[in-house]
C-alpha cells in the first residue's frame, strides 16, 4: 500500500482539528474575556532509507540522506493570552483587568478555585458578589442591603455609599491571580480556567501591587478573537484539507495503474 495514501489522511485529520479551532473562536468572538486558541503542527516520524552523515567509498559521508516523513499531527492548541478590546458599559459591577496576565477568583461548585477574565458580576440574595452562574467572588465581598452605589478603585479597594451617608463604607479588597505560565491553564467552559503543573501556582495580590495589574470599573473586557485573521485561517485550513485529499487521490489512481498492469 502506498505510504502516502496514510500521510495524506494524518494531513486531513490534522487540518480537521485545525478547522475545530478555528470555529469555536468564531464561536465565542463576543464571549467576554474568551481568549483566542492556535493549532500547533508537528511532522511525525520519519523512515530512513539512507542516514545522513553515513560513511561513503572514499572517506566522505552522506550530505542529506534520504528521510521520508509519514504525516502531520496537531500537538497542542495554545491560549493567546492577550488582552481583549474593553467596552465601556454602565454597570457598576462590570469590572476589566488593565493588562494582559492576571485574573479574577471563584469558587467553583466542588469547592476549588477558578480562574476567569469575565467581569460582568452580580449580586446574589445573600447580598454577595457572584458570577453570573452563581459563583462567588473569592475572596467573598458582601455588598450591605442598603447600599445604593458601589465603587470599585484601581487598586481593588471595593467600597459602598450607605443611604443618607457622606463617606464612602469600605467592604472589602479585591485579590486577583497571575501564573508564570498562563498558556498552561486548562479550560473547563464558562470562561473558566484551572491550575495545572504546567501553569505553575498562582501568585495572589491586590491590583497595583507586586506585579499586578490594575483594574477598572464600568467597563468590560471583549474576546480578543479578530474574525478577518480566523477567516483566512479557515480559508488556509480548507485548502490544506483539500490538497491532502487530492494526495489521497492521486495515490489511489497510481494503485489502479499499477493492479491493471496485469489483464
Amino acid at each position: 500500500m502506498l505510504r502516502s495514501l496514510w500521510t495524506s489522511a494524518s494531513g486531513m485529520i490534522a487540518q480537521q482539528t485545525h478547522l475545530d479551532v478555528v470555529t469555536h473562536n468564531l464561536a465565542n468572538v463576543n464571549t467576554q474575556g474568551y481568549k483566542k486558541r492556535r493549532a500547533d503542527f508537528n511532522d511525525l516520524m520519519y523512515q530512513i532509507y539512507r542516514e545522513p552523515g553515513a560513511p561513503i567509498e572514499g572517506g566522505s559521508v552522506v550530505p542529506t540522506g534520504v528521510q521520508v516523513g509519514l504525516g502531520a499531527i496537531v500537538t497542542a492548541t495554545p491560549s493567546f493570552m492577550v488582552q481583549g478590546n474593553f467596552q465601556i458599559t454602565d454597570g457598576p459591577l462590570d469590572w476589566a483587568i488593565v493588562d494582559d496576565n492576571g485574573y479574577f477568583q471563584v469558587t467553583m461548585q466542588d469547592g476549588n478555585i477558578g480562574y476567569t477574565r469575565g467581569g460582568s458580576w452580580q449580586i446574589d440574595d445573600q447580598g454577595q458578589i457572584v458570577n453570573e452562574d452563581g459563583l462567588l467572588l473569592e475572596p467573598a465581598i458582601t455588598i450591605p442591603e442598603n447600599a445604593v452605589s458601589v465603587q470599585l478603585s484601581p487598586t481593588g479597594v471595593v467600597s459602598v455609599r450607605i443611604a443618607d451617608e457622606i463617606e464612602l463604607q469600605e467592604v472589602g479588597q479585591l485579590e486577583l491571580a497571575r501564573f508564570v505560565n498562563p498558556s498552561g491553564l486548562r479550560a473547563v467552559g464558562d470562561r473558566l480556567f484551572v491550575q495545572t503543573p504546567s501553569s505553575g501556582e498562582p501568585i495572589t495580590g491586590a491590583p497595583g501591587e507586586d506585579g499586578m495589574p490594575q483594574v477598572r470599573q464600568n467597563v468590560i473586557e471583549m474576546s480578543n478573537v479578530q474574525v478577518v485573521e480566523e477567516m483566512v485561517e479557515m480559508i488556509v485550513a480548507q485548502r490544506a484539507y483539500e490538497a491532502n485529499s487530492k494526495g489521497i487521490q492521486t495515490a489511489d489512481d497510481l494503485l489502479r495503474i499499477a493492479n491493471g498492469l496485469k489483464r
